[in-house]
């Protein structure tokens, strides 16, 4: 028994003083600067099964003059603004009193023209009518290792990268940092762009601030394999001396 465990700890400190790559930090190559840089936040698109809030106001001040017909109705659990318009499968919105609008690959600002334009064309009751629109499902899906994975719902109308991982828990240790996958589809096309959280280039990709609908993976450094086979093999070691321990027991209740 005792010579079964002196052959087994010399593998178990030749696993576990393996050489350890060593793991990238967040930035790690930024350096202090003064310079001002220019920061562009790209406008979010709709895409089809968004679900929009839309809501028309008109300046009128008159009682006769409502812009209830061009709004949904409040109901007893909800009010009209959290209530939304589903962009259907042919990027559509079925609007009240203006029917079927094309609203995919429109920013809010010009669906919300659109609106306005087809207001005026239709109805000269209102006057100089606003329209607002809001996102009501902008979510981002983050997977693999990072400490909790699932669906994040923007806290805004916008989020980066390094938001979005923080809102997820972080990077987990064994998580790649220089590796992260960005997949996106738009315009019927899917993309997959590729950013390393360690290099102050991330800032320049397109894929930093994300979109709604984004699909974010974080893969598992090569050492988390090896740790999970260093544990399966340590597992069938000690179930392999359980049972030479067992027999030695009974052999020796028999002698």
């Amino acid at each position: 028994m005792g010579r079964l465990l002196l052959l087994l700890l010399p593998l178990y400190v030749l696993s576990s003083c393996s050489t350890q790559q060593r793991i990238p930090n967040y930035l790690q190559n930024v350096s202090d600067t003064t310079r001002l840089g220019r920061v562009d936040f790209p406008q979010l698109r709709i895409q089809k099964n968004d679900q929009l809030s839309i809501q028309v106001f008109s300046a009128s001040t008159k009682r006769e003059i409502s812009d209830a017909p061009f709004n949904l109705p409040a109901t007893a659990s909800t009010d009209a603004a959290t209530q939304g318009y589903l962009v259907d499968a042919e990027g559509n919105i079925e609007y009240p009193m203006l029917g079927f609008i094309k609203a995919e690959g429109l920013t809010r600002q010009e669906l919300a023209d659109v609106i306005k334009r087809k207001i005026n064309e239709n109805d000269s009751v209102l006057y100089n009518p606003s329209v607002v629109v809001r996102f009501l499902n902008l979510r981002v899906t983050v997977l693999g290792e990072v400490g909790k994975q699932g669906i994040i719902q923007f806290p805004g109308e916008r989020v980066n990268i390094m938001e979005a991982i923080g809102l997820a828990g972080g990077i987990t240790e064994f998580g790649l940092k220089n590796n992260i996958k960005v997949i996106r589809e738009a315009n019927g096309e899917r993309e997959v762009g590729i950013l390393d959280l360690s290099s102050d280039t991330v800032f320049h990709s397109r894929f930093y601030n994300l979109m709604q609908n984004d699909l974010v993976l974080v893969d598992p450094a090569p050492r988390k394999a090896k740790k999970t086979e260093q544990e399966a093999f340590f597992r069938q070691a000690g179930f392999v001396i359980s049972i030479i321990t067992a027999t030695a027991v009974v052999i020796r209740l028999f002698q």
